[in-house]
């Protein structure tokens, strides 16, 4: 089995120059927007749950808390997983290893379209978490194998798009799904497109240049007289990526808060429909499509490269989307749809900087999935603890006053926006080296 995810050896290069370079070109191409497209389904098969969680408790299936030990399934299982796929990455046929998560992560969605017993859903969602820790390691690999240092930035910035598109499907057409059809055929249509999304990445996702017959982009991968095991080595000591992957973790804090319990706060503290309160978030994703494109590009352009500025730009961004979202009034749509503007776009960005980025800049080549990877951890550990955290404030703080439930969110509040701006602070001890 372990011999299947073994990265493909070097093909001998074959045909003209010019032949090799449009090969290049049509071939980098279709890894990128396989990437893209295939890791955006990712998020499809990722974020089922959130969209389901309010009709799930109203049926009586589980109870906040529950749906909060759950989620936390994923993201504890995601986070070690991120870190030990992260340096596997570095090792593997990244075609074959990032279609192979899609596909079991669509076969555990699958499954829990068909139950509706407790323990199986949090087996079913920590199995999902694993396999999910698969998609961004090998997108990220696939960057440094298939593109130069000056596209990196900008690409990573493209690529990081694919988050937002899957939050978006997933708010607008999975909502839809489970409002029509119930909260199961939000998990069994999630399965669906993540199959095909394991298809398409089996399809057109490449290992490397040299697996096709095509000379190292990045020389210095093959030149470079350290291993990849020691370059690995170097970034698990090298503290600048742990104060980023602190940071991140802290950014994930507030950015699943969002994810995970917006659609329910927007339900239970302001009173909308299942479909809108969905619609509201999908607004934060779609934005972020826009701060995630352009972030790379915004610090390579403007900043020479640099990302600190752009970072603590939009980690004060984050700060003030939250605080509209928890703090605004209820009763002005305009207000909650600008909170979800301000903070997808700064999300969006922040997914990019903060959440990888920086730590593969600082991050030797043949390390990029490790550096991924010890951002990973940190980030998805912070989130798990937000799930089961915010589970717990949310069900704690809720009381039934002649048969109507009344909720008091001000923990949540307390501890949603305190993540975000311990978030700003420990980016800031990067400063020097980003």
């Amino acid at each position: 089995m372990l011999g299947y995810f073994k990265k493909s050896p070097p093909v001998s290069p074959a045909g003209t120059k010019l032949e090799q370079q449009t090969k290049y070109r049509r071939l980098k191409w279709q890894v990128f927007l396989s990437a893209t497209i295939g890791y955006g389904l990712y998020y499809v098969c990722r974020l089922s749950l959130n969209v389901v969680k309010k009709p799930i408790v109203d049926s009586g299936v589980l109870t906040e808390s529950q749906l909060g030990i759950v989620g936390s399934a994923l993201f504890f299982s995601y986070a070690v997983g991120k870190f030990t796929n992260g340096f596997l990455a570095d090792h593997s046929n990244i075609r074959r290893f990032m279609s192979f998560g899609l596909l079991v992560s669509a076969l555990a969605n699958l499954a829990m379209g068909f139950t509706g017993v407790f323990l199986f859903f949090a087996i079913c969602w920590g199995v999902n978490g694993w396999v999910q820790s698969m998609g961004a390691p090998s997108s990220v690999v696939s960057l440094s194998r298939w593109y130069t240092d000056k596209e990196r930035g900008s690409f990573y910035g493209f690529w990081s798009t694919s988050h937002n598109i899957g939050e978006a499907l997933t708010y607008i057409l999975t909502a839809v799904v489970a409002s029509y059809f119930g909260w199961q055929w939000g998990f069994r249509s999630a399965a669906l497109i993540g199959i095909f999304g394991a298809v398409l990445i089996f399809m057109f996702f490449h290992d490397s240049p040299e697996s096709k017959g095509l000379s190292p982009v990045n020389p210095e991968t093959v030149t470079k007289k350290t291993t990849t095991w020691g370059e690995q080595k170097l970034a698990l000591k090298n503290p600048y990526i742990w104060l980023l992957a602190l940071s991140s973790g802290f950014m994930y804090i507030s950015r699943y808060a969002v994810n995970s319990w917006g659609p329910y706060y927007f339900e239970a503290a302001k009173g909308y429909t299942l479909t809108e309160a969905n619609s509201l978030v999908a607004i934060s994703a779609v934005c972020g499509i826009l701060g995630t494109a352009s972030s790379g590009f915004i610090s390579d352009k403007f900043f020479k490269g640099h990302r600190n500025m752009p970072a603590l730009l939009y980690g004060l961004m984050n700060v003030l989307g939250l605080s509209l979202f928890l703090l605004g009034p209820k009763g002005l749509w305009w207000i909650d749809a600008l909170s979800m503007v301000i903070f997808g776009l700064a999300i969006g960005a922040l997914i990019c900087y903060l959440g990888g980025l920086m730590a593969v800049d600082i991050a030797s080549k043949k390390a990029s999935g490790a550096a991924l990877g010890m951002v990973g951890i940190m980030s998805y550990a912070a989130a798990g603890i937000q799930d089961i955290a915010s589970g717990f404030l949310i069900e704690g703080n809720k009381s039934v006053v002649n048969g109507e439930t009344l909720y008091d969110f001000s923990s949540i509040t307390i501890f949603w926006i305190g993540a975000a701006v311990l978030s700003v602070v420990f980016a800031l001890f990067t400063w020097k080296k980003t």
